[in-house]
C-alpha cells in the first residue's frame, strides 16, 4: 500500500483583526503626548526670549520692515534701490535664493542622471571616471569648491573687451555670463494666455495616453506631438501679428556689455558649484535605484530586441525612479539650504540680505524668524510634492 505524504495544509489569507479601542487610544495617546511636549518646550523658550529682551528694554517688533533700507544688492530680479523698504529687499533676497535653487536643482538632477547611468555601465573607463567623479564631489567641502572656482574665475577669465565668444553670441568674462536671450515686444499677456492653455493641453493629453496604454498596452507619443503644437501656435500668433517676439544679443559697448541676459560671477559660481557638488550625490542616489531594480527585467529586454537607451528608458529608470524619490527629497532639501553659502562670495541670496539688514537694525530674533519660516515652508513644500510622486507612482496591488 502505497502512503503518500501528507500536504501541507493550505492556509487561506486572514484579514487583519480589527484594531480594539485600547489600541486607538495607543495610536493617538502617544503624538498627542508628542506635541504637547514640543508645545511647552516653545512656549518655555518663548517666555525666556520675552523675558530676557525685556529686561534689555527691548521686544519683538516687526514695524523695522517698513523703513527704508538704505543699502543696495548685487542684482535683483525685481526693481529694487536703497531707497525702498526692509521688507521689499527681503523679497529680493527669497527671489535671488529661490531662482538660484531652481537652476542648481535642474543642473545637478540631470548630471546626477548621466553619472548614475554611467556608474553601471559596462564599460570599464566610463565607469571608473564615474566612480571618481562621485568619490571626489561628495568628500569635499561645498565651500571649498564654491571659493576655489570663484578665485579661478576672477583669475583667469579675460577682462570685458577680450570676452570669450561662444554660440549664438554668447559671452564669458571676468565680468559674469552674458547669453542671448528673448524679448517679448508685444502681445504678452496674450502669450501668457496661449503657453497656459498649452501645457494645460500637454497634461490632459498625457494623462489620457497613459490610461490608453493601461487600457491597451498600446503606447502613444506624447511630447513630439505636444511640442509641435506649440510650435505651430507660435507660429500662427507670429503671422496674425498679435505676438512680437524679438531676440537680443549681447553685445560690446564701451566698457560693459550690452543686451541679452547676464549672468554674474557670483552667481555662476555658486550654480555651477553647487551643481557639481550635488550631481555626485544624485548621481550615488540613482545608481542605488538602478541596482535594485532586477537585472532580469534587463536581460528580458535586451531578448526582445529592446537596445540599451530604450531599456534604460523604458524599463530600468521608471522603476528606479520609485526608489530614489524619497532620497532625492531629501537632497533637493539639503541643496535649498545649502544656497546659503553665496554669503562667501557676495551673490545677495537671503542669508546675505538678513546679515546686513541685521547689522543696521539690531533685530537678530525677527529677521531669523523670518528666515527660519521661509525654509520651514519651503522645505515642507518640497516634502509635499515628493510623498505625492511617492504616493502616485507607488506599486498598486490588483
Amino acid at each position: 500500500m502505497l502512503s503518500s505524504s501528507p500536504r501541507p495544509a493550505e492556509t487561506s489569507a486572514l484579514p487583519p483583526p480589527t484594531p480594539g479601542w485600547r489600541d486607538r487610544l495607543a495610536a493617538c495617546l502617544w503624538p498627542a503626548v508628542m506635541l504637547l511636549g514640543l508645545g511647552l518646550l516653545l512656549a518655555l523658550a518663548a517666555r525666556n526670549v520675552s523675558a530676557n529682551l525685556a529686561a534689555a528694554g527691548m521686544e519683538i517688533d516687526f514695524s523695522f520692515l517698513w523703513l527704508e533700507a538704505g543699502f543696495d544688492v548685487s542684482e535683483s530680479l525685481i526693481a529694487y534701490s536703497p531707497r525702498d523698504t526692509y521688507a521689499r529687499v527681503l523679497l529680493v533676497g527669497i527671489l535671488n535664493t529661490l531662482l538660484a535653487a531652481a537652476v542648481v536643482l535642474v543642473l545637478a538632477s540631470g548630471l546626477g542622471l548621466v553619472v548614475g547611468v554611467a556608474m553601471t555601465s559596462s564599460n570599464w573607463l566610463v565607469r571608473t571616471l564615474a566612480h571618481g567623479y562621485v568619490e571626489l564631489l561628495r568628500n569635499l567641502p561645498k565651500l571649498l569648491i564654491l571659493i576655489a572656482l570663484y578665485v579661478m574665475m576672477v583669475r583667469y577669465l579675460p577682462h570685458v573687451r577680450s570676452a570669450w565668444t561662444g554660440p549664438f553670441g554668447a559671452m564669458l568674462s571676468n565680468r559674469g555670463l552674458f547669453l542671448p536671450w528673448p524679448v517679448i515686444e508685444h502681445g504678452g499677456r496674450l502669450l501668457t494666455l496661449a503657453s497656459g492653455l498649452w501645457l494645460a493641453g500637454w497634461v490632459l493629453w498625457a494623462r489620457l495616453a497613459r490610461r490608453r496604454q493601461d487600457r491597451t498596452g498600446q503606447r502613444h507619443p506624447v511630447a513630439l506631438p505636444a511640442i509641435a503644437i506649440g510650435a505651430l501656435l507660435m507660429v500662427v500668433l507670429a503671422l496674425l501679428g498679435v505676438v512680437r517676439i524679438g531676440w537680443s544679443v549681447p553685445e560690446l559697448k564701451g566698457f560693459n556689455v550690452a543686451g541679452g541676459m547676464s549672468l554674474s560671477l557670483q552667481f555662476t559660481a555658486l550654480v555651477v558649484a553647487l551643481a557639481v557638488y550635488h550631481g555626485g550625490q544624485i548621481g550615488a542616489i540613482v545608481r542605488g535605484g538602478i541596482i535594485a531594480t532586477s537585472p532580469g527585467q534587463r536581460e528580458a529586454a535586451q531578448a526582445l530586441g529592446l537596445d540599451w537607451f530604450k531599456t534604460m528608458r523604458l524599463i530600468v529608470l521608471p522603476q528606479a525612479l520609485r526608489v530614489i524619490t524619497p532620497p532625492l527629497g531629501n537632497q533637493y532639501s539639503n541643496l535649498l539650504k545649502n544656497t546659503s553659502i553665496a554669503l562667501a562670495v557676495g551673490y545677495s541670496d537671503l542669508l546675505s540680505v538678513v546679515s546686513t539688514s541685521v547689522n543696521q537694525t539690531f533685530r537678530p530674533i525677527e529677521l531669523m524668524m523670518l528666515v527660519a519660516g521661509f525654509f520651514l515652508i519651503v522645505n515642507m513644500l518640497i516634502s509635499a510634492l515628493v510623498n505625492w510622486f511617492s504616493h502616485a507612482y507607488r506599486l498598486k496591488g490588483r
